[in-house]
């Protein structure tokens, strides 16, 4: 078996890959997709850790500018989250994978509390661990604890699914057909593009640290397989060094 590029990551899903063709919810074929693409870099033997969003039910961002209490509306995202974690664990066991369930928010039930040791434990046996519940503080989106988190368990990339977006473009690729896709950039490009595509804080974490990533779509069937093999998918952003 060829040793992997990267041997821990950390897989940012948005809420958005959940929901297939759908306005909102989770979709089960797209699910089931998704559990796949995952089990083929698990059977390369990567350590996965898998960040998950939750804007296919619920984006406090939005219920703010309806009037609600920003630090209410997104902690009612952070149970969003868990919802579809609850979903990819169902899912990924389904599919005879080793699934461990972590959230930043108290929920004994469903999932055990977020130990980074704990984390790295499963990680090193072979398990996936999902990791819900954001950071378990309002006022960031889902990018920013998925660079948290990476940092945290000594991920070698933070890979950023996209739904149908295969990277990082001058503006947004959906709107614009003249729009600009990027192969490479550094952290400070990125940030001082102000690309929509990543949250700022996320993306200063990762700088600050030296944490490439990687920012591709995952519904081009084995492009997740193809980065963990090596192969340049998307728009890889590193801190410019050499070797990077």
């Amino acid at each position: 078996m060829t040793k992997p590029a990267y041997s821990r990551v950390i897989l940012k899903l948005s809420g958005d890959s959940f929901k297939g063709d759908r306005e909102f919810g989770i979709d089960a074929d797209t699910l089931q997709y998704i559990s796949a693409e995952i089990k083929n870099i698990v059977d390369m033997g990567v350590e996965v850790g898998v960040v998950v969003g939750g804007g296919n039910i619920w984006r406090g961002a939005d219920h703010e500018k309806r009037g609600m209490d920003r630090s209410t509306a997104d902690f009612a995202g952070m149970l969003a989250t868990i919802m579809n974690a609850l979903a990819l664990q169902d899912a990924l066991e389904s599919a005879d994978i080793t699934v461990r369930t972590q959230s930043a928010i108290s929920m004994p039930s469903v999932a055990e509390p977020y130990i980074r040791r704990r984390a790295i434990r499963h990680l090193e046996k072979g398990r996936v661990v999902i990791l819900a519940g954001g950071a378990g503080v309002p006022f960031m989106t889902t990018d920013t604890p998925a660079a948290l988190r990476a940092l945290e368990i000594g991920a070698d990339v933070l890979i950023m699914a996209k739904n149908g977006i295969d990277g990082l473009y001058d503006s947004d690729p959906l709107k614009n057909k003249s729009a600009k896709k990027y192969d490479r950039l550094t952290h400070h490009e990125a940030l001082s593009q102000r690309l929509q595509a990543l949250d700022s804080t996320a993306l200063s974490l990762c700088m600050d640290n030296s944490m490439p990533i990687v920012v591709f779509d995952i519904f081009k069937s084995g492009n997740l397989k193809s980065i963990l093999s090596g192969k340049h998918i998307g728009t890889l952003i590193t801190d410019g060094k050499a070797g990077s």
